[in-house]
């Protein structure tokens, strides 16, 4: 089994003996979501640390886009609960990289693939390489985004 969903259910039973409503659903939420994953598909299976991980991100994902949503919907108290959520699930996540650790490993990947001389063509060759490396730690948007300016 995983030590990090063990972690979650473990710091679920002391949210729920504290009395803490936002953590214990926050943590309810998260472990439906692995339990999800864990069956969906043809097979049972028992998630890694690292697909725990991928779980984590995708619902606090979530909860960023739907704090954005409500904000912009004129609902500050619904934003403010979604962006709590974020902030507990975040403690289950690795560290998030800055700018200039996703700009050495793009470059890293680029000299990798040998990728320097082809420009967009390219992007996919480095993306291969680049996602497991960042999976959980950086928006795959941004990660794209410096592929594109370092290719182009």
């Amino acid at each position: 089994m995983s030590a990090l969903k063990d972690r979650l259910r473990a710091d679920l039973t002391t949210a729920i003996k504290a009395r803490d409503e936002l953590r214990s659903s926050t943590l309810r939420m998260v472990l439906t979501s692995i339990t999800n994953a864990e069956v969906a598909g043809k097979e049972a299976r028992e998630l890694s640390d690292d697909d725990v991980i991928g779980v984590l991100s995708v619902e606090a994902k979530r909860r960023r886009e739907a704090a954005v949503a409500f904000e912009e919907g004129g609902r500050a108290e619904m934003a403010a609960k979604e962006k709590a959520e974020g902030e507990v699930l975040a403690e289950y996540l690795p560290a998030p990289l800055d700018e200039r650790e996703i700009e050495a490993i793009v470059s890293a990947a680029i000299e990798k693939v040998g990728a320097a001389g082809e420009g967009m063509r390219a992007m996919g060759k480095v993306m291969g390489v680049v996602t497991p490396q960042v999976k959980g730690r950086a928006d795959g948007g941004a990660v794209a985004a410096e592929v594109r300016r370092q290719l182009g």
